[in-house]
């Protein structure tokens, strides 16, 4: 069986004995049917996986102990930020659930003109708690045990206010354009973040990119067709990886 990994939002430590979250804890017993001396991996987002041992499994709960933890090193050696437009159905989804995997640092929603959603501000915060959900699982998977933060969602105007207050000089900051002259892979190595803005559904208008080009903002395309919103964020991330990450 393939190493199972949980989820903890706990602090974890060597000799400590836990109780399993009520979602990893249905996992393990109703999905994985796990019993008592069963071997898993738990990590809490610290960067360590910790290994541990089923000690107890019940219907509403299960708990481990804790027998060893080492330091993970799959982290890209690129810090990107995903700046998302909310896109509609499950392509935000996807689109969290991928970044994720192909190793993003960060991920900051943004509404902008050509959303199709419109969240209000109690939705926006369930959603943003439903895709940290999605980040969180996407971790489990891929063996992360750096675990990405969902930003609460901005206005496109607000991001760029928001960067001027936390992004370092040395930001790398580009947004895609299917009609920008360079391609991705004539810009050189970043020395510092590199800050990603996708458009949602129809991509980002004229205006949109004036604004973000005149905040910093670089264009640049990916060949030469234009690609749908989950698409593009995820090529992007993957060219990247290629051309200066790990890949």
């Amino acid at each position: 069986m393939a190493n199972l990994r949980f989820y903890s939002n706990t602090p974890l430590a060597v000799g400590a004995a836990v109780q399993l979250s009520a979602s990893a804890a249905a996992h393990a017993t109703r999905a994985l049917r796990l019993e008592v001396g069963a071997s898993a991996t738990l990590f809490n987002g610290d960067g360590f996986d910790y290994e541990c041992t089923l000690t107890a499994v019940t219907k509403n709960a299960v708990h481990a102990s804790i027998s060893s933890a080492s330091q993970l090193h799959n982290e890209s050696p690129l810090n990107i930020t995903l700046l998302q437009a909310i896109s509609s159905g499950d392509r935000m989804d996807f689109t969290i659930q991928k970044a994720v995997e192909l190793g993003v640092s960060s991920i900051q929603t943004i509404t902008s003109q050509r959303s199709l959603v419109k969240l209000s501000a109690e939705r926006a915060e369930k959603r943003c708690e439903h895709w940290q959900n999605i980040v969180i699982s996407a971790c489990e998977q891929s063996g992360r045990s750096t675990v990405p933060i969902v930003q609460a969602t901005l206005s496109y105007n607000h991001v760029f206010a928001h960067l001027a207050q936390t992004a370092a000089a040395d930001a790398c900051k580009i947004t895609l354009a299917p009609d920008a002259k360079q391609p991705l892979s004539t810009i050189a190595r970043p020395s510092g973040n590199i800050y990603l803005l996708v458009g949602a559904e129809g991509g980002l208008s004229d205006e949109e990119i004036a604004l973000a080009v005149s905040h910093g903002f670089q264009t640049t395309r990916l060949g030469g067709r234009v690609l749908r919103t989950e698409t593009a964020a995820l090529a992007a991330i993957a060219a990247m990886q290629t051309l200066w990450g790990d890949f």
